[in-house]
Parts: structure tokens; sequence; C-alpha cells
């Protein structure tokens, strides 16, 4: 006698649509977390004006989704993380290139890239 069984709708929906950048960032973190990376990431928070990240400085309106650090082998990670549609602002172009200036490339990552994400992380 044989068995089926039925999946609800939802999760077919839901695995049949794009990953959010949360969602995504969720799991690039994991990832990291089982590779033995520590990291920050700096969110927004709700305010009487509107969602507000409050930072200071020229790299503050653009600075990376995720900042990575394995310290068995130094290490030393910066990542802007996109869902698959989404595009590099010119503040976020400004932080990567003065972060590339000072020799530290900045990944931009999507969904698609996942294989190469755990090629970096590992």
């Amino acid at each position: 006698m044989s068995v089926s069984v039925m999946r609800p709708t939802a999760s077919v929906s839901a695995a049949s649509r794009p990953l959010s950048e949360t969602e995504f960032q969720r799991q690039v973190t994991d990832l990291a977390e089982l590779f033995g990376w520590e990291w920050v990431h700096f969110r927004p928070a709700q305010t009487a004006k509107g969602w507000r990240t409050p930072v200071s400085g020229p790299l503050g309106a653009g600075w990376v989704d995720l900042v990575l650090v394995r310290v068995r082998d130094q290490r030393l990670v910066f990542a802007e993380l996109k869902s698959d549609k989404g595009r590099v602002t010119p503040e976020q172009a400004f932080v990567h290139e003065v972060l590339a200036a000072a020799g530290y490339p900045v990944n931009v990552w999507r969904p698609a890239d996942f294989e190469v994400i755990a090629e970096v992380l590992r």
C-alpha cells in the first residue's frame, strides 16, 4: 500500500517565489556560522519619520549588508546582498569603491550565487 503526502498550497507558492533579501541574508548568515564566521548587520528601525538606520559619516548611507570575520584564518569579507532584481545604489557603489581602494573588495551576492558564497565562506 502506498501513502501519498499532500503538501499545503502555501508551501508550493512559497517555494516558487523569489527569496527576499531578508530571507537570503538569513541563509548566508546561517552558512557563515556553520563555517565559523562572526558577522554583523546593521538593521533599520521604524521611527516616527519612517525606517531609519542610525549611522554617521560619508560611508554610512551605503554601508555593506554584512561584514564577516573569521579569526582562525584571519579573513575579512564584505558582502552586499541583493535580491534577484536588486540594484546597487550610488551610495553603495561609493562604499564598494572606497573599500576596494583600501584592498577590501565587496562581494555583491544574489540567491543564484549560493554555490560561490559557499566556496568563499568555506
